[in-house]
Order: structure tokens, then C-alpha cells, then sequence
């Protein structure tokens, strides 16, 4: 078997890890012998030009990794050139289902790494310190602007109301303001259509039950800044249970038992990443096997590693990123038969 690389990849990235999804792509794709076009989002123009420099800057033949400065429509027209073999995107489901369309018409290969709601289990033998420590980081990662920030909290009952409470506690006393300022701890959601997206999916859980146990609101400064949340006696028919919640909201929901934890973490359209928090290692890597998602920590919340392939299930995408399984993923596995001539 020999791996040969496809030809030109064009990758399409996000903007909220402006640097870091580019290079994940880009370096392995060019490792495997590919070039690659990078079209990036419209509001990180300047990350995407600068990376194009950098891969020349490092000594890379000119014009191997390209940045593309262009519309939707100038993204269909380079989907349909034939020098264009795979495409590699990280965004929306949506946007992802429009790209695998237009990518089926040519046959095209795809990897497409997409939403997420990330299941954050905590059973009740879970060291409930740890957990509430890494509940606050996994889900204000980026503002909780993040793929695989933790999104639906499901803790075990005897320790729901004691976890809700420290969690609520450690979210009020993040101090937001100016990424600049290195006291800064949260910055602001993307724009203002975000927070009064995020007013929208507070209020439904509020009328439906739900307790605001901090934030639940818009912050009164300048600029599109939403307060750290935690939301208590979640049901799973909220909003906030069955969208991708781009933000800094935690709902909290108590849970029976382990299956029944593991059945509301199944019970979404996704599948990116997980995490369960025990003290018990077997039983951990037990529930993480049950998890229909593509990443799953046990006591750590979701990560990307260049180690380790990433990529997710259902309507999270398909394909991986990263480890030998992304350096694969746009190659031609070509097998050599060779036989020796009779004389």
C-alpha cells in the first residue's frame, strides 16, 4: 500500500480559534503532500492572510498554502473546479450540509467537523471540587464559543443541587472585560445578534422552570457582552437541552442514574465530545463507550490534541482531523499488486 496525496485541498475555517483550526488542517494536509487553499471567515481576514505568510516565512514552496479572500459564491466556484479534490471544513452543521452537497456533485472528498453539545456527566462518586473546576473551564472556553465546550451538565442527583451551586459561585466570580487587560477572565460573544440570541434561550428554560442561579442577561457596557450563566432544574425540552448553545449558559440537570445520564447525553442530533467525571477509572472508560460522540475524557474536559484523531458523529460530521487518522483522511490508499514474471 502506498498513500498518495489528492492534489489541491480547499479548507474552509471558522472564526473562533483563527489560528489554531487553520493550522490543524493545514499541516497535516500538507505533510501528506497535498497544497492547500484556505478560505477563511470573513471576520478574520487578517489570521488568514497571516498564516499563508507564515507557511512561507518557514521556508515552504511558494504558493503550496494559499489564503482566498472570497464570498459564498466565490466558495461554490472553487468547489466546482475540477483542480479542487477534498474539502476540509469546521463551522456550522448547516453550512456543513450545504458544502457536503455541493462536494457530492464532483465526488469529492470531505471532513467535516461541525457543531456540538457536549455531554458533562458527573456521577456520584465524581470528586465534585475537580468537576465544578473543570465544569467552568470546559464551558467558557472562548466564551463558550466553542465546538466542544461542555454544553448540557447532567449530574447525578446527590450531588446536583451541591454541584449546581459551587458551579454557579465559580461563574460569578470570573471577571469579564477587554481580552487586552490581563485581569481579563471572559471577553464578549461574537456580536449583538449572539446575546440577544442567548436572552432568547434563557428565557425559554426561565418560562418553562428553570432557575437562574447567576447571570441570565446581557451585561450593562459597551460592546456585545453576555454574563457567565448557570441554570438550574433544566428539563430535557429546553432549548438550551436541544440546541448548540454558543455561549456562556451551563443548565444544569439532575439525573437518576448512570443510564439515564448516558441516555440524555445520547439524546441530541450530535455527537463531538464528552466527558465523565469518577473517581472510578473502569466505570469511567465504561460510560465513555456508551457515549455516541467522537471524543470522550474521562476527569478532563474535551480537548483537541495533534495526537489524537478528532471529528465527531451524526449531525457533528465525519471524517477526522489530526493524528495519523487526519494525515490519512486526504490521501489515495492505493494498493500495489507486483508479480514476478514467469522466465
Amino acid at each position: 500500500m502506498v498513500y498518495q496525496p489528492l492534489g489541491v485541498v480547499l479548507s474552509i475555517m471558522p472564526w473562533n480559534y483563527p489560528y489554531w483550526q487553520a493550522l490543524r488542517f493545514g499541516v497535516p494536509t500538507l505533510t501528506a503532500g497535498n497544497a492547500t487553499i484556505l478560505k477563511h471567515a470573513s471576520n478574520v481576514t487578517g489570521c488568514g492572510l497571516a498564516i499563508a505568510e507564515l507557511f512561507t516565512d518557514a521556508g515552504f514552496p511558494a504558493h503550496l498554502f494559499q489564503t482566498v479572500v472570497t464570498g459564498h459564491a466565490g466558495v461554490e466556484a472553487l468547489m466546482a473546479r475540477p483542480e479542487i479534490r477534498g474539502v476540509s471544513l469546521t463551522g456550522s452543521t448547516r453550512v456543513g450540509v450545504r458544502v457536503a452537497e455541493l462536494a457530492a456533485r464532483s465526488l469529492k472528498k470531505v471532513v467535516l467537523e461541525l457543531g456540538g453539545s457536549d455531554p458533562f456527566i458527573v456521577l456520584e462518586d465524581a470528586d465534585l471540587e475537580q468537576a465544578v473546576r473543570g465544569a467552568v473551564t470546559g464551558r467558557m472556553l472562548c466564551t463558550g464559543q466553542s465546538c466542544i465546550a461542555a454544553k448540557r451538565f447532567l449530574v447525578a442527583r446527590p450531588l446536583a443541587a451541591e454541584f449546581a451551586e459551587r458551579f454557579a459561585a465559580a461563574m460569578a466570580s470570573l471577571v469579564v472585560g477587554d481580552p487586552l487587560d490581563p485581569a481579563t477572565q471572559v471577553g464578549a460573544v461574537v456580536n449583538a445578534a449572539e446575546v440577544a440570541h442567548l436572552e432568547e434561550l434563557v428565557a425559554d428554560a426561565v418560562r418553562q422552570g428553570a432557575r437562574v442561579l447567576t447571570g441570565g442577561g446581557r451585561l450593562d457596557r459597551p460592546g456585545s457582552f453576555f454574563a457567565p450563566t448557570v441554570l438550574a432544574d433544566v428539563t430535557a425540552d429546553m432549548r438550551v437541552m436541544r440546541e448548540e448553545v454558543f455561549g456562556p449558559i451551563a443548565p444544569v440537570m439532575a439525573c437518576d442514574d448512570e443510564d439515564q445520564a448516558v441516555a440524555l447525553a445520547n439524546a441530541t442530533e450530535f455527537g463531538l465530545g464528552g466527558s465523565v467525571w469518577t473517581r472510578d477509572l473502569a466505570r469511567g472508560e465504561a460510560v465513555a463507550r456508551r457515549l455516541e460522540c467522537g471524543t470522550v475524557f474521562v476527569n478532563s474536559i474535551v480537548k483537541s490534541d495533534p495526537r489524537m484523531p478528532f471529528g465527531g458523529v451524526k449531525m457533528s460530521g465525519l471524517g477526522r482531523e489530526l493524528g495519523r487518522f487526519g494525515l490519512r483522511e486526504f490521501v489515495n490508499i492505493k494498493g500495489l499488486n507486483i508479480y514476478p514474471t514467469d522466465s
